[in-house]
């Protein structure tokens, strides 16, 4: 009966959710019909006279949609109960999506996506050129939602692609920052570092403490790991001041100081037209290679470490740091289903669960499958491998952690749809499905009896 219960009380929360949204959905059409009786045509500080009375247009939303009458919006936004900037903001997100988000919009209207959510977009839209938003919008129309982090990646990508100009400016100013610097040293004899770094380097040196620190727990160390790494930091140090110790060739006379160079990998993912230096888009000539009649030349890449889009030209300025070793590898297949006899899991079929799934498959969750210090997520056997489960990617699923125990140790399940498409079901026989595209609840709306 408890349970019971707590089912129905579940429904109501969830029948009242929905009641919500259609409400704020309604608030948004009547936002729009607003916005469309009340668009000024003049430019911006540009005044006319609306109703009698000299008005100005003013944008609230990005390139491309329409200035709003101020002093309607002024009412509007007193009629809503919202302060001047904050009610300013939430007229602006609904424009934003309705003239520069059509797709969005059109979600939202028909009850397929939140309006809080289509919210967060806008404001990550609205600084963006009208081809910039056009193109999010697309996206996110094909593959019907995604993560916030993911999102952040979208619209990186679209600054890269319609506004690279903006995009140099950014990262240029963002290079700019860069710094490292130390605190005083405080009673204990410790002292704080702050660094602001580029990614590459970053990435190199977590690396350099990170086997460090193994090396110096191996060889008896017994402090912890991150003391370690930051005694490491020392031993990076004292080994640059070694440079100094120059020696003399024996038969030439001549002094020459080498350094390690790197030893970390950095995984990069690019077509074969990303590092085309003609400006025009075209391949270098190729006299075995049929013609293209419209090449284009693709601006951006892909560091598969961090799952993030990156500039043609960053990656141009990694490939010229010295002692920089490039690997070309051909594409991974990830639709080898080649199984092993063990429980093991081999670095091969790891990889490729990885690059399929990106983070925890559990609903909502984001948890990376890998990071630059160990992998973040357990690879479990779907179906057990002491029941007849074969270890092949298949049969693998990444959870972190903390929703691998809720899988073993609680009621939640889940079923393998199709490869990267999983059907769980919580405790209360909730249903979501896990895919590529995010989240998403597949239970119906439930009526609720009054009597119960």
């Amino acid at each position: 009966m408890i349970q019971y219960r707590y089912g129905t009380l579940l429904s109501r929360l969830s029948d009242r959710l929905k009641a919500r949204e259609e409400s704020l959905v309604e608030d948004w059409t009547d936002l729009v019909t607003w916005a469309n009786q009340h668009t000024v045509t003049t430019p911006e500080q540009a005044a006319t006279i609306i109703d009698g009375v000299i008005d100005t247009g003013v944008p609230i939303a990005g390139d491309g949609a329409p200035l709003v009458s101020e002093f309607h919006l002024m009412e509007l936004i007193a009629v809503l109960g919202r302060s001047p900037d904050g009610g300013r903001a939430y007229v602006g997100r609904i424009i934003e999506c309705a003239w520069r988000l059509p797709n969005l919009y059109a979600a939202v209207v028909e009850g397929r996506l939140a309006p809080w959510r289509a919210e967060r977009i806008a404001d990550l839209t609205r600084s963006l050129n009208a081809e910039a938003a056009a193109f999010v919008d697309r996206q996110l129309a094909a593959v019907g939602g995604v993560g916030w982090a993911q999102l952040d990646r979208l619209v990186t990508e679209a600054i890269l692609r319609f506004d690279p100009e903006r995009a140099e400016q950014e990262r240029q100013a963002a290079a700019d920052r860069r710094h490292f610097d130390f605190d005083d040293i405080d009673s204990n004899g410790q002292v704080e570092s702050h660094s602001l770094l580029d990614a590459a380097d970053a990435h190199d040196l977590d690396q350099a403490l990170t086997r460090r620190a193994i090396v110096r727990g191996k060889l008896g160390d017994t402090d912890s790991f991150d003391v370690r790494r930051s005694k490491s930091a020392g031993d990076l140090a004292r080994q640059d001041l070694s440079l100094d110790l120059l020696f003399a060739d024996e038969e030439t006379g001549e002094v020459i100081a080498t350094s390690p160079g790197r030893k970390v990998v950095l995984n990069v993912h690019i077509t074969d037209t990303t590092l085309n230096d003609d400006e025009t888009g075209n391949e270098p000539e190729n006299p075995f290679a049929k013609p293209d009649p419209n090449p284009v030349a693709n601006p951006v890449g892909r560091w598969a470490d961090k799952q993030v889009p990156i500039s043609t030209a960053q990656i141009k300025e990694w490939l010229r740091a010295r002692d920089t070793t490039v690997i070309v590898r051909p594409i991974i297949d990830l639709a080898d289903c080649v199984p092993v006899d063990s429980y093991e899991i081999p670095d091969r079929i790891r990889q490729r669960v990885q690059l399929r799934d990106h983070s925890c498959r559990f609903p909502g969750c984001g948890v990376s499958t890998s990071s630059t210090t160990g992998h973040s997520c357990d690879l479990d056997h779907a179906q057990p491998h002491g029941q007849g489960g074969v270890t092949c990617p298949c049969n693998l699923v990444p959870l972190c952690r903390r929703h691998h125990r809720a899988k073993t140790f609680s009621r939640w399940r889940y079923l393998i749809v199709l490869p990267g498409y999983y059907l769980w079901t919580s405790p209360n026989s909730r249903h979501f499905l896990v895919g590529p595209d995010g989240t998403r609840a597949l239970d119906p709306p439930r009526t609720v009896d009054p009597d119960e």
